[in-house]
Order: structure tokens, then sequence, then C-alpha cells
């Protein structure tokens, strides 16, 4: 049993898990440990279920599936899945008749003996939370990593100690209802995300701010300075404030001068020396440093930054074909990413582009395709969106050659005919994936494998 999930799960309770995804199928193990009665509840039927549910063969469970699995949702402790509204009126309902709301991050919190180091941001976050973990490995800790990356870590508590270090990447969807912070917490920077999840950009931004809202005096708060939001949730904190910046040298903060990586005067960093390209990734070196800083010296940072080859499907070189690079930045799912993407290259790219639609704005991005793309290529719910906002920034003129395809087979063969030597090919969807796949790195994986086929 984990230490301590006794105070929390007593002996003859009621437990229901509500969906059974990569987080709690290692929670319904648990419970399994700790003498309670397991309900499970899913949207799908058994017969989607079945290689999962065949793990838990010896564990004495009940299953309500399929469309109404919400119904009579009146168990004693309710762990809700990440993606899951809370305030879906079955979770209104069992919390009015005296259930308890929670999730397998928020127990994972209440347990865990270590020092957290919580990560968040629309953009950034995954690659920020990886830098951190290499600084401290480097360092000498022994780290665990987790969240929204990695494993999920609340099996792991009992081989945790409290010199350890934790760093967990937090989705806005796992913050929704956190109601307790890191000792440590990087926002890397907030615009407008997972609209079509979130009521409105104002509870998204509520959301995110759950990642400080719960700290002490003596937590450490490491935002963007030049992102508006961030800035201004800064000031809200109620521990100290690291800012970091790249525009300007915020008082007792992080900033680059002299293309140095500084802190409080300090240089620390050669941004020249940074391995992974684009300026989007100097600010999450300052953020990364912002976490670590007083835990991890100079000379680590530096290592880490000359040897960091970065995170899959992030501006990921593929191979070179015929004197054509392609690249793969499948985690691109916002018209920001992709702005930030094209910009790293000094050239005019063959954009891959296009998919879900997440309910928000598009014309940012019409700008920085008129001056970094030579052809177009668009696929997806999103087709329409990318190419009008194209439209909207040229007036009509000297646009880049649009073409729309329907699957990626077609669209990397479009691309490969479209190439010429010494052209760059990206994908860069600046929209999720959901339309045709299950996750970005789904999409990420299918466009490396049919590079990789050429």
């Amino acid at each position: 049993m984990i230490n301590g999930i006794d105070k929390y799960l007593k002996k003859g309770m009621t437990v229901a898990v509500l969906g059974i995804g990569i987080s709690n199928i290692p929670l319904i193990k648990i419970l399994d440990d700790c003498s309670v009665k397991i309900v499970v509840r899913d949207k799908r039927t058994k017969e989607d279920l079945k290689g999962i549910i065949s793990q838990f063969d010896k564990t004495d469970i009940t299953y309500i599936l399929g469309e109404n699995y919400l119904d009579n949702l009146n168990e004693d402790v309710i762990f809700k899945t990440p993606g899951m509204r809370y305030d879906l009126p079955q979770l209104v309902n069992a919390r009015k008749n005296g259930s308890f709301i929670t999730s397998e991050m928020e127990l994972f919190f209440e347990l865990c003996p270590a020092q957290i180091i919580g990560i968040t941001g629309s953009d950034g976050k995954t690659t920020t939370t990886t830098l951190i973990s290499e600084m401290l490995k480097e360092q000498g800790y022994t780290v665990w990593l987790g969240g929204n990356i990695g494993t999920p870590l609340l099996s792991r508590v009992n081989d945790i100690s409290a010199d350890d270090k934790v760093v967990v990447e937090l989705s806005s969807f796992q913050l929704h209802t956190m109601k307790k912070s890191p000792q440590i917490s990087v926002i890397t920077n907030i615009s407008p995300n997972h609209l079509d999840m979130h009521k409105d950009y104002e509870e998204y931004i509520d959301a995110k701010k759950n990642i400080m809202k719960y700290q002490s005096p003596s937590s450490r708060l490491v935002v963007n300075y030049d992102n508006e939001v961030t800035n201004g949730i800064g000031k809200e904190a109620l521990g100290r404030v690291v800012y970091f910046s790249r525009k300007t040298k915020p008082d007792n903060g992080i900033y680059v001068q002299d293309d140095f990586i500084c802190v409080n005067g300090e240089k620390v960093l050669d941004v020249n020396k940074i391995k992974i390209p684009g300026w989007h990734n100097v600010e999450n070196y300052m953020a990364a440093i912002g976490a670590v800083w007083g835990m991890a010296d100079a000379d680590t940072i530096n290592k880490v930054a000359q040897t960091f080859d970065g995170v899959e499907h992030r501006i990921e070189l593929v191979r070179e074909l015929d004197g054509v690079k392609y690249y793969n930045s499948s985690i691109d799912s916002s018209p920001n990413r992709t702005k930030n993407t094209l910009n790293v290259f000094n050239q005019k790219v063959i954009l891959i582009s296009g998919g879900k639609d997440k309910g928000i704005p598009y014309d940012e991005i019409g700008p920085v395709i008129m001056e970094k793309a030579k052809t177009l290529i668009l696929t997806g719910a999103t087709a329409d969106v990318i190419e009008q906002a194209v439209i909207k920034a040229s007036g009509g003129k000297d646009m880049p050659e649009i073409i729309r395809c329907t699957s990626y087979d077609e669209i990397v063969k479009t691309a490969r005919n479209k190439a010429q030597p010494g052209d760059v090919v990206v994908l860069s969807p600046a929209s999720t994936s959901f339309d045709m796949f299950r996750n970005f790195e789904e999409r990420g994986k299918l466009f490396k494998k049919l590079v990789n086929e050429l």
C-alpha cells in the first residue's frame, strides 16, 4: 500500500474512477490494495475496453460502461480524468450529495514526500520541464519526471525520498481543480488555447493560475515578464517571484545581454551554445534556469545546453533527402507555436498545416506564413481558417502556393514533388491532431514514417 494513502481512502469506501486512461490504469491497481469498493465508469463499451479490463481480472471491480456511464454518480470518492470538466451536471450533483471529487495528480501532491517543481504554459512547457529534469539530474539529484509527460507518479510514491526532486508538467486540465501548488512553479507563457474545452479564455487563465494560487511565502514562482498575462500573475504571487525576459532587464531576474543569459547580472549561458534552435528555446532555458538556480550551477547548465537535442516532435529533423530537409514539429497545436517554429528558419519553407479547430483565433498566423512559406499544404478542419488568415494578411497578392490534401500520404508525396534541393519541409499544424489521430505524437510518428519511406 502507498504510504499515507489510508488517510484519504478508508476501508470500505466506494471509490469511482472516471475514465480508464494512462493515469487511471495504475490508479485502479493502487486502489486494489486499499480495501475499498472500486467502481470503474467509462463511456466506452466492454468490447472496446477488453484489452485494458483484462489487466484487472483478479480485482473485484464494478464496471458501469457506455453512454450513460455517469448516471447515479454517488460514490464516496470520485477520481475524474483530467480532460473531464469539473462542472458536468453529474459531478455537480455528486459534490452536492457529499461525494469528494479529486484526481490522480491531486492525490499525488498530497502524498509526495519530495519537493515538487511544476511547469505549465501554453507553449514550451514540455521542453522546459525536460530541461529542468536534465539540469537537476546532471547536478546529481535523483529526479522523478511526470505529470502530463512521462509515467504517472502516484504508483512510485513509496520509492521517492524527501531529498529527491519531482518535476511535473501540468496541463490546464490537470490544474483546473488543484487545491495545492508546487513549491517551485513555472509559467512559460499564456496565450489563447484549448478554448474548445474551456468556457472562455478567462477560465483557461484561471486554471493555469492554480499552479501558484496555493503557494506559501517560501515558495518560488518563475514567470515570463514579456507575456502580459503571466506578468500580471506574478503580481499576485504569495512567494518570491523570478521574472525572465528576452526584451528587458527585470529586477532580480533573468535576461539576455550580449548574447548571454544572465541571472542578477551574472553571465550564465551563451545562447549561441544552446543546441536546440530558436529564440523561443532561449526563453525555455531562461524559465528552466529560474527554476533550478540555487540547485544547479552554471557549469551544469552549460553542459546540458551543449548536449540536449530537444524533445521528439519539436522542430525535429527527420532526414535529409536529395538536398531537402524534413522537420517534424507535430507538437505545434496552436498558431503561436507555428509562428515560433517558422521564425527559426532563415528561408522560405514548404509548410504543412491544419488539423482540428480548438476555437482560437488564427489571424496572427497569416503574416508569418506570408513571410516564411513558399508553399502551404493544408489539411483538416482548420484549412479554411488558415487560408483566410493568409488571404487577409496578403490582400490576395503574392501569396504562397496553397495546396489542399486529405491524407498524410498525399501530403508527404506532394511536399516531395514541390521541394527542390536546398528546400526545407516543415510539419507545423497550428492545430490539434484529433481530427485524424489520437494525439500529436501519433501524427508526428506517421509523418516521420512516411518521410523515411520516401
